[in-house]
């Protein structure tokens, strides 16, 4: 969350940000790995993974400027400060108590904020980002380390089996028997149904068919005979998607859905997983949920529960409805509609579905 500070007193004010509720033990070493200050005015991090941020504020009083900090759990080892340029008077780095790494970014008397509008993203696993500010004059970027993930030197390994063009393929997926299961993906609505419609104008339609194409192709890499219930933009109704997975047996159903809040509230978010009955359908639920959970770090869990939804309540095989994010939330909308989210999901929930058929299987 971020926290905003006067000289005398702490006080919150309407807005948080929940980035990890987890109580974490005292680290000797820095969860803070890099950090870059970029020209465009925005804090980009990289941490350890799943790391619990808490961000704040201060306004300027007679011996600072307007301050911004992160608190890192972990020790930093040096202690320092960095000169700063153009808006920013100086960066510091240093130990606010035992067991904890502080990241401050002072700014100049004539640098105007607006702290109201400031959000941390947390891109994945490992990856931060919150914008302070809109350059107005030329600006340096400061930096340590390398914020960017570190991928293989494919020349200096000819042999090198990574594939670049997806970000997904070095991450391993779970092998299965070939051949032996049929899953039915069901993206959602469709046609003169767009479902939900999010933030500038999201349609949901248009995620879930792009993450269930992407399901698709994931799991017949690994010898799975999927289809999908629809392809295109096409009025489906419910019955026909049940009767579909019914009428050529599958293993398992899984039908793919984004959320929208009422009033489209912009602070809701979340990811979740429903399942009708059985343990099978609820081991297929636990799954997907825990997968797609570990690509969206930051978005609250909303967990696994029962639901009477048709496609799952009318279909003869294990089922689930997976709820990928609020396209009304400020922070899933965010994420959702940018295709490298979209893939991380997918491989989520393959990997989901994966994991279930081994133990199945």
């Amino acid at each position: 969350m971020i926290r905003f500070l006067d000289n005398k007193l702490f006080y919150y004010l309407s807005f948080f940000l929940f980035l990890n509720s987890a109580i974490l033990p005292v680290k000797s070493s820095s969860d803070l790995a890099a950090w870059a200050l970029r020209t465009n005015g925005a804090l980009e991090l990289r941490t350890k993974t799943n790391s619990n941020l808490k961000t704040y504020f201060q306004k300027a009083n007679k011996i600072y400027g307007d301050r911004f900090w992160v608190d890192f759990p972990g020790e930093l080892n040096n202690p320092r400060t960095i000169k700063g340029n153009g808006p920013i008077k100086e960066i510091r780095l240093g130990k606010p108590k035992e067991g904890k790494t502080r990241l401050v970014i002072e700014f100049k008397e004539e640098t105007y904020l607006k702290p109201l509008t400031w959000r941390m993203v947390g891109l994945d696993q490992n990856s931060w980002k919150i914008k302070l500010f809109n350059p107005k004059y030329p600006f340096k970027e400061i930096r340590e380390g390398l914020v960017e993930k570190r991928r293989r030197n494919i020349q200096a390994n000819k042999n090198s089996t990574y594939k670049k063009k997806k970000d997904y393929g070095y991450l391993k997926l779970p092998e299965v028997k070939q051949n032996k299961f049929l899953v039915v993906i069901d993206p959602g609505h469709g046609g003169p149904d767009p479902g939900a419609i999010g933030i500038g104008g999201i349609r949901e339609t248009d995620v879930v068919l792009e993450v269930s194409k992407i399901v698709k192709n994931l799991l017949s890499e690994k010898g799975v005979k999927v289809r999908l219930t629809r392809k295109t933009e096409v009025d489906l109704d419910l019955s026909p998607r049940a009767n579909f997975a019914n009428n050529i047996d599958a293993d398992i159903f899984v039908s793919i859905h984004a959320n929208a809040s009422r009033g489209k509230r912009r602070d809701i978010n979340g990811l979740e997983t429903f399942y009708y009955r059985g343990w099978r359908g609820r081991l297929l639920a636990k799954r997907i949920q825990k997968q797609i959970m570990k690509v969206s770090p930051g978005s609250p869990d909303r967990g696994v529960k029962q639901g009477r939804f048709y496609v799952i309540k009318n279909t003869r095989m294990p089922a689930v409805l997976v709820e990928i994010g609020f396209l009304t939330g400020r922070l899933d909308a965010r994420r959702l509609e940018k295709t490298t989210h979209r893939k991380r999901l997918a491989y989520a929930i393959a990997k989901g579905i994966l994991e279930y058929l081994y133990k199945v299987g």
